[in-house]
């Protein structure tokens, strides 16, 4: 885990969180988890732009929603949607990257094949090819953007990158018996 200062984690301290990494890495599961401890309102980028019909929303009614969400005072992101992730950088307070294998990201994606998820509005019935591809080209299409926000953010923003699975849980735990700032 490598995070860019010596931050306080306890659950309270958090106000506006980014929970970004590859499809398939945890996100969703990681931004729930920490929504339970912080009583933070979590909001889906996924489900600000998929519909059940399987329809999206416009540029233009994405844009909306989302800045209602940044303009709060607390929120969870769930999500990468890279266009977007400078407006997200410049109002959070802290960043999770979930920087896992790409084997790992693709063993999660395959997993929820077949499960209802409250962070999309339709269950998916088999790992779409090109999304299967998105997942494979993520470390060399999006993982440098991702890189440059942190590093320009570095030093304003209380960011932590885990590299497994077993890294996210441990903090969590940690969080949950408010000793975080001992553990890094």
């Amino acid at each position: 885990m490598i995070q860019s200062q010596k931050p306080t984690f306890r659950a309270q301290t958090l106000r506006r969180v980014l929970v970004i990494g590859c499809p398939g890495a945890g996100k969703s599961t990681f931004a729930r988890a920490l929504r339970d401890l912080s009583g933070l309102p979590l909001t889906y980028l996924d489900m600000l732009f998929h519909r059940p019909d399987r329809t999206t929303a416009s540029r233009e009614e994405f844009d909306a929603a989302l800045a209602a969400v940044v303009a709060q005072p607390r929120w969870i992101i769930d999500g990468n949607y890279q266009r977007t992730l400078p407006l997200r950088f410049d109002r959070c307070d802290t960043v999770f990257w979930l920087d896992l294998p790409l084997e790992d990201c693709l063993a999660g994606a395959q997993a929820r094949i077949g499960q209802a998820r409250e962070d999309m509005p339709w269950v998916e019935r088999e790992l779409d090819p090109e999304f299967r591809q998105y997942i494979m080209e993520f470390a060399r299409d999006q993982r440098p953007a991702i890189e440059a926000l942190i590093a320009r953010y570095r030093a304003q923003k209380r960011i932590v990158v885990f590299h497994t699975h077993d890294e996210a849980a441990r903090f969590l735990r940690a969080m949950k018996d408010e000793e975080t700032e001992e553990m890094i």
